[in-house]
């Protein structure tokens, strides 16, 4: 009896050591072979913090230096436990649900599962590979963003090509208002993985916060042995393996074999409108609708009828998105117009054969791209794009700033544009003037954090002269702008609602340049003047009396505007929304309490540091 049971020990741990080390498995052998007890090496679990930051979606600094931005979450922390809005903390570019209601914003996409509240990321690669037992997020200021977080199975930091990179959902849930901006350390319970990871994906949602949220470290916790809960893998189903071929559903006989004269056995179904079954399965997500065609073939025939996908956001899949499955969708988007690809096709998971396959059968019809932070795009994607989408009106390539600057010729064959975002990409002067020379119907464009543009004042001249209908203009963090281009840029495209100067400094307020704005622009929803410590209660007075219709103004940082002044702006701009006033040095908190309490449906923030 006891040499039988030895022998079943002995096979366990042959199985086991087909996926454990040949050191663990030379152990556990000999012990079995000398009669002894094994003794199974004791898991230790490794702190790590954050090596190095691989990738994100957006964030509050810029491109040339540390202060708010996400390169700060790499290494331990800079600022916890204290609490407030301080410099050396990662901070994402927008927060609350401000921005959804400009006109710059475009709208949402149909079919977006409920489940999806993503709208920002982080990738944080780590030293060690590890199986994950916590994950630690140091919050700073305004907590709560967070909705997600990821582990990889690849290596960021191997020098082989990433194959076969899975990624699984160690926490989720819901954007969250925490009552008080205080610092805390949010460390959600995470479910065990199958494999060690040293590459973390952060996601959040920002839209229920009052303020930005800051982050200042994170830290990986885990064991460098597979714990046993592990050893089960759950079976996962993905988006390329919803195969609904005829050649599958033939073989299921019965009913769909019988002649045109007999009933279908679709029951209530056959006596529906054709377009009454379309409109229900509208409704459904994308991955339902794959499912649903498997059932039969009449469900396979309108589940796969082009004008369900006129429509296609694939950004809530990128975990899973690949050559394959994008081949699968082709034949359904002969009528496509509206394409969200955002986050998808990194690591190798497109490539482009498969995206200029898409095109080439998709791209007719198309009027809107999202592409923001799709690292696989080159050069002769761009050139795709050109040849392939003649009347597409809607561009947005934010943070795709793997990007040759020579790409970005190739967007001016896109003459039909009305709405570009290039923001963090590295678009150099030459290709934005052969882009505003060709696309003169522009009404939105975004160059926030684009560096390499030389002369903005050329730019802001070509738009004058070019882009007379331009509705909304971003160019945060611009940093050779004078009062001259923006004077000509005011002058010219009078019909502008929306106007982000934020982090601008060579704009000055003693050249007259914002009064001279804010009597160019009396269709002025939004301006951004977000740390021009030169603005002053004379800029302020003119936006009273010349754009009553202002909405969002922040004046973050400035040193000259008093509470009188910005008394007359609330007063003359009532369908006033939000006021920025944080760090502003006449504008204390006693004095943003007084003017919350008389102006109560305009949101008045004042960040703080302790």
């Amino acid at each position: 009896m006891l040499t039988l049971l030895s022998m079943f020990y002995y096979i366990c741990l042959r199985r086991r050591s087909r996926s454990g080390t040949r050191g663990e498995a030379l152990t556990s052998r000999r012990a079995v072979e000398s009669g002894q007890r094994a003794i199974l090496p004791v898991s230790v679990e490794v702190e790590q913090y954050t090596k190095e930051v691989l990738d994100f979606s957006s964030h509050y600094g810029s491109e040339n230096s540390m202060s708010y931005t996400m390169w700060n979450l790499a290494g331990v922390p800079n600022v916890y436990p204290s609490s407030g809005d301080f410099t050396q903390t990662a901070v994402f570019r927008t927060y609350g649900t401000w921005w959804e209601q400009c006109a710059s914003a475009p709208p949402c996409f149909r079919r977006t599962p409920k489940g999806f509240y993503s709208q920002d990321y982080i990738e944080l690669g780590f030293e060690e590979p590890v199986y994950p037992t916590a994950v630690e997020v140091l919050e700073t200021y305004y907590p709560g963003a967070i909705v997600q977080i990821l582990a990889c199975s690849h290596n960021p930091f191997s020098q082989n090509s990433p194959t076969d990179v899975r990624w699984e959902v160690l926490w989720s849930g819901e954007p969250t208002k925490v009552l008080a901006p205080q610092a805390r350390q949010f460390s959600p319970n995470i479910k065990h993985i199958s494999f060690p990871t040293n590459l973390l994906r952060l996601e959040v949602n920002s839209s229920l916060l009052d303020y930005y949220t800051e982050l200042d470290a994170v830290i990986l916790r885990g064991v460098k042995e597979r714990p046993l809960l592990a050893l089960y893998k759950m079976p996962v189903i993905d988006i390329i393996d919803l195969s609904d071929s005829e050649e599958d559903l033939s073989d299921l006989g019965g009913p769909f074999r019988q002649g045109p004269d007999r009933r279908t056995g679709n029951g209530y179904f056959d006596k529906l409108p054709y377009e009454l079954i379309q409109l229900i399965l509208s409704h459904l997500t994308l991955p339902d609708l794959c499912r649903l065609a498997q059932s039969c073939k009449m469900l396979h025939q309108h589940c796969c009828d082009p004008l369900q996908y006129t429509q296609l956001s694939l950004q809530p899949y990128w975990a899973r998105l690949n050559d394959t499955s994008l081949g699968h969708l082709q034949s359904r988007c002969t009528h496509l117009q509206r394409l969200n690809l955002s986050w998808t096709g990194n690591r190798g998971a497109l490539t482009l054969n498969s995206f200029s396959s898409f095109m080439k059968v998709c791209g007719l019809s198309l009027v809107r791209l999202e592409l923001s932070c799709c690292h696989f795009l080159n050069e002769a994607c761009l050139e795709i794009l050109g040849q392939t989408c003649p009347g597409l009106q809607e561009l947005n390539l934010a943070s795709c700033d793997r990007l040759p600057p020579q790409a970005f010729t190739h967007i001016s064959k896109l003459t039909c544009l009305r709405r570009l975002v290039l923001y963090r990409t590295k678009i150099e002067q030459t290709a934005i003037l052969s882009i505003l020379t060709f696309c003169i119907e522009l009404k939105h464009l975004n160059l926030g954090s684009c560096v390499r543009i030389e002369d903005y004042d050329v730019v802001a001249s070509m738009l004058a002269t070019r882009c007379r209908s331009l509705c909304s203009l971003d160019i945060w963090r611009c940093r050779n702008l004078t009062d001259r281009g923006l004077n000509e840029l005011v002058s010219g495209c009078r019909m502008l609602e929306e106007l982000d100067l934020g982090w601008c400094p060579t704009l000055q307020s003693s050249t007259g340049c914002f009064q001279h704005l804010a009597r160019s622009l009396p269709h002025l929803r939004k301006l951004f003047l977000t740390a021009n410590r030169t603005v002053r209660d004379s800029d302020i007075e003119e936006l009273a009396s010349g754009c009553p219709l202002l909405q969002h103004l922040d004046i973050l940082g400035t040193r000259l505007v008093s509470a009188a002044s910005l008394k007359k702006l609330l007063q003359s701009c009532p369908q006033l929304l939000l006021l920025d006033v944080s760090f502003c040095s006449q504008i204390d908190t006693r004095i943003a309490q007084e003017l919350s309490s008389l102006f109560p449906s305009v949101a008045i923030k004042r960040s703080f540091t302790h």
